[in-house]
C-alpha cells in the first residue's frame, strides 16, 4: 500500500475525529484496514474517498443504516438510481416531518413567553405550562 497512511492522517484529511472513524469500522460503513507490522491501521485512497462520502451523507441527516445502503449502491453503478431516490425521498420526508414539528415546538414555546406577564414565579404562565403535563402542543388555552 504505498499511499497509506494512520488513523490520524486518515482524520486530518478528512475531517472526521478518529473514534468516529473507530466506529464506522464497528458498524460497518468502513472495512476494516490493513494493519501495519506494529498492528497500526493503514489507509490508502479508498480509505478517503469512501470516510468523505459518509461525513457528506452524515451532514446531510443520513441515518447509518441508509449510508450503508448507499454505500453499497454505489458499488454498482450500472444499477437503476431508483433506490438511491427511494432513499433520498424517505430521508426528505423525515427532514420535512421533523421541521413541523420544530414549527408547532416554536409556536407553543412562543406562545408560553407572550402569555408571560412578567409578575411572579407563581403566576408564571411557563412554570405553569411546563409543570402541567396534559397541556399539549397547539393548546394555547
Amino acid at each position: 500500500m504505498s499511499a497509506a497512511m494512520a488513523i490520524g492522517g486518515l482524520s486530518r484529511k478528512t475531517g472526521v475525529k478518529v473514534p468516529t472513524i473507530r466506529y464506522y469500522e464497528s458498524v460497518g460503513l468502513l472495512p476494516a484496514p490493513e494493519r501495519s507490522e506494529g498492528n497500526r491501521r493503514l489507509y490508502g485512497p479508498k480509505a478517503v474517498d469512501r470516510l468523505r462520502f459518509i461525513r457528506h451523507a452524515r451532514e446531510l441527516g443520513f441515518e447509518v443504516a441508509a449510508i450503508r445502503e448507499l454505500l453499497g449502491l454505489a458499488e454498482q453503478p450500472q444499477r437503476s438510481c431508483a433506490k438511491v431516490d427511494a432513499l433520498a425521498r424517505e430521508h426528505l420526508h423525515a427532514i420535512t416531518s421533523r421541521i413541523e414539528r420544530l414549527e408547532a415546538l416554536k409556536a407553543e414555546v412562543e406562545h408560553m413567553i407572550k402569555a408571560c406577564a412578567k409578575g411572579r414565579i407563581a403566576q408564571c404562565r411557563i412554570i405553569d405550562v411546563l409543570s402541567h403535563h396534559e397541556h399539549c402542543l397547539n393548546d394555547h388555552h
